[in-house]
């Protein structure tokens, strides 16, 4: 949905979930008489309410909520609204984590929380981000423990009027975390958590909870679930001891992707058009097939035998030999001069999901230029970002060449600049 919008022109950040809903048609109201939002059928539409009167930040998260509960199949049977976690009906729980994480990428979509270094993994610099994205802190936390390529993980707890602990209402941690937190998790009595008694507050220290390693935990205080007393706390876990632990990842490098590296079978990966199969012009392609004219040829042939071959979202895969294979996508709007970038991430990320299907059944590499960053006009936090899900997150490596004394092309995209506060 996200890819689809930005597609369509959506931008950011801040990224405005209510600009979302209309680009969706989804009808949005303000009501003083809903205790957070919600989302109800109206005839053959749905319509999100929420109230006008909470905290900005909040009205933002519990739209981009809302909207994440439309996805699902049954949100016309019934009112769903921001939940107590525990105090939902079976695995009622589960359907509202999924859609915290999914609030959390439309306030913060793909390729626009940039990588953060270990010593960034703090609740102060995460405040600091939280104002100049104009997100809440729960938000921010999701996206920072999905797109780190550090370990750590980040978890949101919640305490009723009758309890004296902390349970863990859910958790989401990075590729490279190694310990499995299980939600309803009862904390210590003596954890850190129960420290952050008022929204804002922090606490800091070391702690060991059951099934996990030892680690450093970070915490804050947000606003309660509608109807409690106690203010809910999120933070974010880091190893006291860290580990080599090895995960796929992305590495750029000075070189040519037409002369891969490395050892084992690689992968070629680049973009084309769908407006025609000569790949004449400039760029990666032509490059190619100056390099392996067969690559061109079986494409052209392919193309012409298949109807709906140059549909935006398909993928040629051919073998050069033993060691070498390219998987041409298309996922490029036509071609020629453009004000417009003629890249189309929805159909970028189809064709990721095919080559990593691919190359995780050959045990495969991927090497690629900075794809769709080029002729193309996208923008490579973006593709980065597309790259690591779909590929890294598979545990296929992917090399990203840059030519030596390349002059980067300007995207058409510009930069998702920061609109101050």
């Amino acid at each position: 949905m996200v890819v689809r919008a930005i597609d369509q022109g959506w931008s950011g950040p801040p990224f405005d979930p209510l600009a979302l809903a209309d680009l969706l048609k989804l009808d949005t109201v303000a009501r003083d008489d809903v205790s957070d939002a919600r989302t109800v059928p109206v005839g053959q539409k749905l319509r999100i309410e929420f109230n006008p009167n909470r905290p900005y930040a909040r009205i933002r998260y519990s739209v981009a909520h809302e909207i994440a509960h439309t996805l699902f199949a049954d949100c016309a049977k019934t009112v769903r609204h921001r939940a107590f976690h525990r105090g939902t009906i079976g695995d009622e729980w589960q359907l509202e984590t999924l859609c915290n994480i999914a609030a959390a990428e439309f306030l913060m979509p793909v390729g626009t929380l940039s990588l953060l270094d270990r010593s960034e993994l703090s609740v102060d610099h995460l405040l600091e981000l939280r104002t100049r994205y104009r997100v809440s802190s729960e938000a921010l936390f999701i996206r920072m423990a999905q797109v780190s390529e550090h370990s750590c993980a980040m978890f949101c707890a919640s305490r009723s009027g009758q309890e004296d602990y902390y349970h863990l209402d859910y958790a989401m941690s990075s590729r490279s975390w190694g310990d499995r937190l299980v939600s309803g998790l009862t904390l210590p009595a003596s954890s850190v958590v129960a420290h952050c008694t008022a929204v804002g507050y922090t606490a800091k220290g070391d702690e060991t909870w059951v099934g996990a390693s030892p680690f450093h935990i970070q915490c804050l205080g947000i606003p309660a679930y509608p109807g409690s007393p106690h203010p809910r706390v999120v933070g974010i876990l880091t190893p006291k001891k860290q580990t080599a632990t090895k995960v796929a990842g992305i590495t750029e490098v000075k070189g040519n992707a037409l002369a891969p590296r490395g050892t084992g079978r690689k992968l070629i990966v680049h973009v084309v058009n769908d407006a025609t199969s000569n790949w004449g012009g400039i760029g990666f392609a032509k490059a190619l097939r100056n390099k392996w004219p067969a690559v061109q040829e079986d494409f052209k042939s392919w193309a012409a035998t298949e109807r709906t071959a140059l549909s935006l979202g398909n993928v040629r895969i051919m073998n050069v030999n033993d060691d070498v294979s390219v998987a041409s996508m298309v996922c490029q709007k036509g071609y020629g001069p453009s004000t417009k970038p003629r890249i189309r991430y929805a159909a970028l990320r189809r064709c990721l999901a095919i080559v990593a299907e691919f190359a995780a059944k050959h045990r495969m590499s991927a090497n690629m230029p900075r794809i769709g960053c080029g002729q193309a006009g996208g923008r490579w936090e973006i593709v980065r970002e597309l790259i690591a899900t779909s590929l890294c997150a598979n545990g296929i490596p992917a090399t990203v060449y840059d030519l030596p004394n390349a002059t980067p092309a300007e995207p058409l995209q510009k930069e998702l600049s920061l609109v101050p506060v």
